[in-house]
């Protein structure tokens, strides 16, 4: 720690720690536009001038460090003053220059309530220009179907070029020409190419690059806003739902240094369309082969019918992707008060299973932690698709250097160099006997081995988990297994045990040619039931659930019901309610709620707060919401690994579920990502 005076306050900080960030620690006000804490300094604005005793001039605090301040003649601290007149006026004029081609069209910019340059010209900016000379204009680029551009307000902060560079991975964007003809844009104006574009316009502080789904849509003071989690993927990224009415208008990130930082994927940001798109929104039943709409009495009657009129072990519930803890909880209740063995939560058919333990399906060493990580083995996985977020945690890591990466599986841009060991199983079993990349994870002191659901969905899942938790090996204070899930309900399920009892059948028995004779379908759109089951299928969208119904009972969305997710590392988290499903729609909990008494099993529950209550007493650790709850690893039975390639468990990032598959957005995205891969394919 450096000791150093801001306007005559004495404080402690790092050595490494910026100026700008000791003035912060002293609770100085310092203005900046290009500097920000996750991306390289560049030094562009000059807006953050500081008076540093001892130098001839001010000095931008965010390029210059607290351990090369020196100290005065008579070993005096060093001095930093952030409100002198020669500050005042420096910043005067630095805004001064910065409004010189500025268009100054506040009233008409989509950033304008939010604006960094809006507040920062109004809080040390002055009220007249000596600048009279015409602006210049630079022609509006376009650079994908997420971020709308008007570069005439651009400022040359760089802050959207470094992050496609260093966060992104990508480099999709540069800048071309000098002085007053530089211009920001991406190579020959194509689109973006990262699934995490979309965070270039939170950066962006001064309204030239904007959410372009959002554009002319809604000014931030008319909307309510409520912080929640995401569920596109398993990482549970934190952010807030911006509400206008029972519409949702946005998504943006919150900061979480232990899962997010503040990034969001393009899919969590821009599935909002598909929010409102296609839903359901009243019962149904189907007479003739046609779906009709019902009252829910009627849907309640025709499925107690199907229910009384068959055995216990001719009943079934598969659990989707987007379930809340507390939806499940209250169907897993409903099948064991109606006696039946047969629930699942993995519909894709992962070989993942509670009895082997929690450390067996989280990603144990956690999100954070790969920071930490020495060696990363990367097996039938690509996280670039599969969570975008993390994946760039893992760029992370690799560009602060003393990290090798190995994979096995699909050979993909990945943002980041790695080592590619194999395509599969075989290239497994070499490195289970000692030989090539398994001698990096042998010396390491800090290995991860992240295994995605491609290479656990295979009949050898288990011999894949088991190989791979051996090569994570043990460390004291280290567990190494990191499991990368791409559902965001599957570890809740997990947790509550929502796998086949003893005797019963799992998902994919289930969907086969007279199996059962009724299925409880919980929004698990993923795979299809063959012909022959009375399908109950409670959901937001009409996606492929819907059309296998018998009967739909409409359910809500992650945005319109309060639940709890647990993410892969195995943190729950708590999913606030940001506005209400749109007509007849209800929480799910509460339909089976409604649903048991018809159908004589009636759920010892009525309201949210009972189930939670229950729920807490069945399963402590739901009640610790943010937290981790540690799990051991007892693989047993793993039987022999297989042959063959591994492959990832999402072919298009775009379209993984229900809601994304309802939003015109991410179809234009996914429409962009193939016509891409079959160009670099030509």
């Amino acid at each position: 720690m450096t000791k150093i005076i801001v306007d005559g306050k004495e404080v402690d900080v790092p050595a490494e720690y910026t100026l700008l960030q000791a003035c912060e620690e002293a609770g100085a006000e310092i203005p900046r536009f290009c500097f920000h804490e996750r991306l390289s300094i560049a030094g562009n604005c000059r807006m953050c001038l500081v008076e540093l005793k001892g130098a001839p001039k001010p000095v931008a605090s965010c390029a210059w460090s607290v351990k090369d301040c020196r100290p005065g003649p008579n070993g005096e601290l060093p001095s930093v003053v952030t409100k002198s007149p020669t500050v005042k006026k420096a910043r005067n004029g630095v805004m001064e220059f910065l409004l010189i081609n500025h268009p100054l069209d506040c009233p008409i910019c989509d950033q304008g309530g939010e604006c960094d340059l809006q507040d920062q010209a109004m809080a040390f900016g002055v009220d007249n220009s000596r600048y009279a000379e015409n602006k210049r204009a630079v022609e509006d680029k376009y650079i994908g179907p997420l971020v709308r551009t008007s570069m005439n307000r651009c400022i040359h902060c760089t802050r959207c070029v470094r992050f496609t560079a260093e966060v992104a991975g990508t480099a999709d964007m540069g800048a071309i020409g000098r002085g007053e003809d530089m211009e920001i844009t991406t190579y020959l104006e194509t689109a973006m190419s990262s699934e995490l574009q979309g965070n270039v316009a939170d950066l962006c502080p001064v309204g030239a690059l904007l959410p372009k789904p959002y554009a002319f849509k809604a000014r931030p003071w008319e909307l309510g806003k409520t912080e929640s989690i995401d569920v596109m993927d398993a990482l549970g990224s934190a952010i807030r739902v911006d509400v206008r009415g029972r519409e949702v208008m946005r998504i943006l990130p919150r900061v979480n240094e232990a899962v997010n930082e503040e990034w969001i994927s393009d899919k969590t940001r821009q599935v909002v369309d598909g929010l409102q798109r296609q839903r359901l929104d009243r019962p149904y039943i189907r007479k003739d082969g046609r779906l009709v709409p019902a009252t829910w009495s009627e849907a309640f009657a025709a499925i107690a019918t199907r229910v009384k009129a068959t055995t216990p072990a001719r009943i079934g519930a598969i659990a989707g992707d987007l379930a809340s803890v507390e939806d499940m909880f209250a169907l897993k209740s409903l099948l064991g008060n109606l006696c039946s063995a047969n629930i699942d939560c993995r519909q894709d058919g992962t070989k993942l299973h509670p009895a082997n333990g929690r450390g067996s399906y989280i990603f144990n060493p956690s999100v954070a932690g790969i920071e930490e990580a020495d060696a990363i083995l990367i097996v039938g996985s690509n996280p670039r698709k599969e969570s975008p977020v993390l994946n760039a945690r893992i760029l992370k890591r690799w560009r602060m250097g003393g990290v090798d990466i190995g994979l096995v599986g699909e050979r993909a841009d990945l943002t980041y160099s790695y080592q590619y060991l194999g395509a599969g199983a075989e290239t497994l079993t070499e490195l289970g006997n000692g030989k090539g990349f398994a001698e990096v994870l042998i010396k390491a002191q800090r290995p991860m081995v992240i295994v995605g659901q491609g290479a656990l969905l295979r009949e050898d899942g288990a011999a894949v988990l088991a190989a791979c938790a051996k090569l994570a090996g043990a460390r004291e204070g280290w567990n190494g297994l990191a499991v990368l899930h791409t559902a965001a309900a599957r570890v809740g399920g997990l947790d509550l045990g929502f796998v086949p009892a003893q005797g019963g059948m799992d998902a994919w028995a289930m969907t086969r040619p007279g199996a059962l004779d009724v299925i409880f379908n919980l929004g698990a759109d993923e795979l299809e039931i063959a012909p022959g089951a009375f399908v109950v299928y409670q959901g937001t969208h009409g996606d492929r659930g819907a059309h296998r119904a018998d009967v739909i009972l409409p359910g809500a969305t992650y945005t319109e019901k309060s639940g709890l997710y647990v993410n892969t590392e195995g943190r729950v988290q708590y999913a606030e309610r940001a506005n209400f499903a749109p007509g007849d729609a209800r929480e799910d909990w509460a339909i089976l709620r409604a649903l048991s008494e018809v159908v004589g099993a009636k759920l010892a529950f009525d309201s949210l707060a009972d189930l939670r209550k229950a729920l807490y007493a069945a399963h402590p650790h739901f009640a610790r919401i943010d937290a981790i709850e540690p799990g051991s690893i007892n693989i047993a039975n793993a039987g022999a690994l297989g042959t063959g390639a591994f492959t990832s468990a999402v072919d298009d990032f775009y379209l993984t579920n229900p809601i994304a598959r309802a939003s015109a957005v991410m179809a234009e995205c996914s429409a962009l990502a193939k016509g891409r891969l079959q160009q670099a394919a030509e």
